[in-house]
């Protein structure tokens, strides 16, 4: 990186530095997000439909957001045709983001889709993070547009989600 907080030309897509305060944004934005998720979960009353989780998946979820943000909200976005052109390619990644976590689906001895409110509600809301965490990257209280609030927002939301599953008993066992 250089001196002025511009990132390398060969450096990862928004691999530069970010303020504090970007940094309190996105937690606080990831945070709202997951209360909303869980309120809906409690008024839909789906929350009995929760997915078990091991201690080893738990801990692959916390480092899932590096590899997810580098990828959808670092290599896959769509820069120099504009900022309308960005946003459509926003709405598309984030609605592949949103479908690739299994919430509507499922691999048992081949692929099975699995149309439930749970299911349906899930997706939502990891399409609603997903659109968050790219608004944290182009944010204007983001100026160099890093990738590191999104890391840390994406971050904290996993680590809400394994708390939240934790308390509600849905976390068991190491795998």
């Amino acid at each position: 990186m250089s001196q002025a907080g511009k990132a390398h030309p060969q450096a990862l897509p928004g691999a530069t530095s970010a303020p504090r305060s970007a940094y309190v944004i996105a937690i606080l934005g990831s945070l709202i997000l997951l209360s909303l998720e869980t309120w809906g979960e409690y008024q839909l009353g789906i929350v009995s439909e929760q997915s078990e989780l091991t201690i080893l998946l738990a801990l692959y979820t916390l480092d899932a957001p590096i590899i997810e943000e580098i990828i959808f909200r670092g290599y896959l976005v769509i820069n120099k045709h504009g900022t309308f052109t960005r946003w459509i390619g926003i709405v598309a990644a984030s609605a592949i983001f949103a479908l690739l976590h299994p919430f509507l689906w499922e691999w048992n001895e081949g692929f099975n889709l699995i149309l439930t409110a749970k299911g349906i509600f899930s997706t939502s809301a990891a399409f609603a993070s997903s659109l968050w965490f790219y608004a944290v990257r182009f944010a204007r209280w983001n100026p160099r547009h890093s990738l590191l609030p999104c890391f840390v927002a994406h971050g904290f939301k996993n680590l809400g989600v394994i708390a939240i599953k934790a308390v509600q008993g849905y976390v068991v066992g190491w795998w």
